[in-house]
């Protein structure tokens, strides 16, 4: 779907949503439901959840755009993610469709097409972490399922972000065993990120946002962790950025699979089943 003009005013993501509730309802403007689209589209690219579950609503409703329900519930799932209660409330309602496709709108050129998934093969050994690294495992084991996340990619990057040192802190402030920035901390509502559990449940969390935003394709949300969605939107992939192209070539060493299943958010993990990652 192509991207209507919008008006050179919307910058950040609250002018593109006011603009665009205008356009919705023909407040002060003429009603363009195309472009009212157009402008959540690119709103909800920035993250902003309220745009997301529009978006959403639109394409349940096939206003503006064809009626997709699987990419309503996809969008639903990112703004629920983010605490929307009503996306929540609406996510629930609607079968899980965690392989539908979200607007082309919202996905990176580098992600248009997945691979399909080798399914049935072995997946590779895990690589031998430090003994000390043993009661991190388990809690990465415990909660992983809960969240749709392969353990092993939960334990790749928290090899690489802290070394598994829950009290960790960076340079940026990032803090606890998978290095949470207070912005992330707050977004995902991890109140201590000193806490080994509540360090990786927020964590885990960012994860599955990320794969179900960029559907599944590791290396993106490998940038995304490091970088920032954002900056892997700017880019159309990988940003050029010497630290995060050496962070995503770390976390392919220590987790070598390219694709990963889209997880079903914790609402609906019981209609989905138990994941299973081979092991």
């Amino acid at each position: 779907m192509a991207l209507a003009a919008v008006p050179a005013r919307a910058q950040t993501a609250a002018d593109l949503i006011a603009d665009a509730v205008q356009y919705e309802h023909g407040e002060g403007v003429p009603r363009d439901l195309h472009r009212a689209v157009a402008l959540y589209c690119r709103a909800a690219v920035l993250g902003a959840a309220d745009a997301q579950y529009a978006l959403g609503w639109m394409a349940a409703n096939g206003r503006g755009m064809p009626r997709d329900d699987g990419a309503a519930w996809r969008l639903f799932a990112l703004a629920a993610e983010q605490g929307h209660a009503q996306a929540g409330h609406l996510l629930a309602l609607l079968p899980a469709r965690p392989d539908a496709v979200l607007p082309a709108c919202l996905t990176p050129p580098a992600a248009v097409a997945p691979a399909a998934p080798d399914i049935g093969l072995i997946p590779p050994p895990e690589p031998a972490y430090p003994a000390g690294s043993t009661p991190v495992r388990r809690l990465v084991d415990r909660l992983a399922p809960q969240y749709g996340v392969d353990p092993r990619l939960a334990m790749a990057v928290i090899a690489v972000e802290s070394g598994f040192r829950p009290d960790a802190v960076s340079p940026r402030n990032a803090q606890g065993l998978m290095q949470l920035i207070p912005a992330t901390a707050q977004r995902f509502r991890v109140r201590n990120s000193f806490d080994p559990e509540a360090n990786v449940r927020g964590g885990l969390a960012y994860l599955r946002w990320l794969l179900m935003r960029f559907n599944g394709e590791v290396q993106l949300v490998a940038a995304a962790y490091n970088a920032g969605e954002g900056a892997v939107e700017r880019h159309g992939g990988v940003p050029p950025y010497r630290e995060t192209q050496a962070y995503v070539q770390r976390i392919a060493a220590l987790y070598r699979q390219a694709w990963h299943a889209l997880p079903v958010p914790k609402k609906n993990a019981r209609q989905a089943g138990r994941s299973s990652f081979g092991q």
